[in-house]
């Protein structure tokens, strides 16, 4: 019963929510693995640096985001995921959100690739990427695009969304400047762009995240449930005779009497019938 109830709790959330549950459930387990086998998993799905690593295991350019380096990083990210999905989902469905998220994500893991394949000096020490943040931002920076005057409250004042979203990028920004933690600044960045770009064109008319949506329909379509297709069934019939019912029988002989009424009308007029004929001649007529 317990396991119905978190199952059907769980479909009732909308996918930002539902990934906020994902995301503390592998933080929680990431966290177990580390004090059981003294180990963390995240090895296996954190996004390196170097490209060599990373063709080893590109699938990390998706689940890197899945992954965050403690508490604070973890609570904020989920904070901001979750006043930022409801104001999206306001606006559009699922789809959209996943898609505006996922390719933020994907955009900023390969900002932080390439930032420190050609700048590997500038950027420092800092080796792998992990954290929804490239995520959490493009979806930030889409709403503050697509609705930029929209009050939001802020403690005890309202400001426009596009001050936020400048506020954040600023942010990133002067850490960039001061040296830290550049890559993920930098993959910050890329999910604000992926969001600035795909608001401007969606203000234009132009969903950038079609492709995306058949993409990930295209993964997705070996592992759905096929349904099962009911057998033919063949049916053979018997050409067996029909028996005639009385009813039958009795119709014909009612249609050759009319016949032979009509035949007499047309032969000797209406007057030559007598009262019996012209009684079941009316009675007929009202029968049909």
């Amino acid at each position: 019963m317990a396991r119905g109830n978190l199952q059907y709790n769980f479909a009732r959330l909308n996918i930002a929510e539902k990934l906020i549950v994902v995301n503390v459930l592998v933080f929680i387990l990431d966290g177990l693995a580390l004090a059981l086998l003294g180990k963390s998993v995240v090895d296996w799905f954190q996004l390196p640096k170097d490209f060599i690593e990373f063709f080893g295991q590109p699938w990390s350019l998706v689940t890197y985001s899945f992954f965050h380096a403690g508490f604070g990083h973890i609570f904020w990210n989920m904070l901001m995921l979750y006043f930022t999905g409801r104001i999206f989902m306001n606006l559009f469905n699922g789809q959209r959100f996943i898609n505006v998220y996922f390719l933020g994500v994907i955009l900023g893991g390969i900002v932080f690739l390439l930032s420190y394949n050609i700048f590997p000096t500038l950027l420092g020490t800092n080796s792998v990427l992990i954290g929804a943040s490239a995520g959490v931002t493009a979806v930030l920076i889409f709403i503050c695009t697509y609705i930029p005057n929209q009050d939001v409250r802020i403690i005890f004042f309202n400001v426009k969304l596009w001050h936020v979203g400048a506020f954040f990028v600023l942010v990133d920004l002067i850490q960039i400047a001061y040296g830290g933690n550049i890559g993920g600044r930098l993959a910050h960045l890329g999910g604000a762009l992926l969001g600035y770009i795909y608001a401007r064109q969606l203000l234009n008319g132009n969903d950038i995240g079609v492709g995306f949506t058949k993409f990930r329909d295209a993964i997705a379509e070996p592992f759905k449930p096929k349904k099962k297709k009911a057998p033919l069934k063949t049916v053979y019939k018997k050409n067996t005779p029909k028996k005639r019912s009385t009813a039958d029988y009795d119709k014909e002989a009612n249609q050759r009497k009319i016949d032979a009424i009509l035949d007499k009308i047309s032969k000797s007029g209406y007057e030559s019938l007598s009262k019996a004929e012209k009684d079941f001649l009316f009675k007929a007529g009202k029968e049909d």
